[in-house]
């Protein structure tokens, strides 16, 4: 790195603090159609071992799937209802069973946390942040609820519903899998499974709220928020 001579006294280089670098921009990706689960998931794990030795950048990648269940790694059997209404996939993320289908959004993190305090707890919580914050921009009000993974929708007289839920796995301090946001999927194939292992209440999506948002706007919301929450601007592409 070199550094500007200045007028003065003179003053060793070995002294100075050299600037910070920049952190490379998040890259982002939009995968076109319907995007078969093993090979996302052969992908992400991919990228994570590729940015956890340095070869490649952190990435969001925008997906839709095929109608499917995934069982995290602490599904319970009994919570399975319907084992033949759909594919289940094992994984290794955390958590019990979800849905993936389309019209929903998924959002895989594939993210260095050694360069962003490596600390869980708080990257759950950007997580979660992230969601809150892109469902006030699309005209929907999600919260935390103790105890409760994901994020829920208050539909009053003391219902609510799980509009989003979070998953993920690290390996080396690089994270995968990630979020998934229900923006107008099929409602009726969660009849399946105990979502989440989460007995006593419902879920919902934006179109079931009555906001029709093109899935575009979703990840124009997605991509805004990421910038307030991780603290960049992500690169588009």
């Amino acid at each position: 790195m070199r550094f500007k001579r200045t007028v003065g006294p003179a003053v060793s280089q070995a002294r100075r603090k050299p600037r910070p670098e920049a952190r490379p921009a998040v890259e982002w990706l939009i995968a076109p159609g319907l995007v078969d689960y093993p090979a996302a998931v052969a992908f992400m794990e991919t990228r994570a071992r590729a940015i956890a030795e340095g070869r490649a950048g952190e990435l969001v990648w925008l997906v839709e799937h095929p109608p499917l269940y995934t069982a995290g790694t602490s599904a319970r059997r009994e919570d399975l209802i319907d084992a033949d209404r759909l594919p289940v996939f094992a994984t290794g993320r955390g958590g019990q069973y979800t849905y993936h289908g389309p019209g929903q959004r998924v959002a895989y993190t594939m993210l260095d946390l050694r360069g962003r305090g490596a600390d869980v707890r708080r990257f759950v919580h950007d997580l979660e942040e992230w969601l809150i914050r892109t469902l006030a921009r699309l005209g929907a009000r999600g919260a935390r609820r103790e105890g409760r993974v994901g994020i829920w929708i208050d539909r009053g007289n003391g219902r609510e519903d799980k509009i989003a839920a979070i998953g993920v796995r690290l390996r080396q301090w690089v994270s995968y899998h990630g979020v998934a946001l229900n923006v107008a999927p099929d409602l009726s194939h969660y009849a399946g499974i105990v979502p989440c292992g989460i007995r006593g209440h419902g879920v919902t999506s934006l179109r079931d709220l009555g906001i029709d948002a093109p899935m575009s706007q979703v990840d124009a919301a997605l991509r805004a928020s990421f910038a307030e929450v991780f603290g960049e601007t992500p690169s588009a592409r």
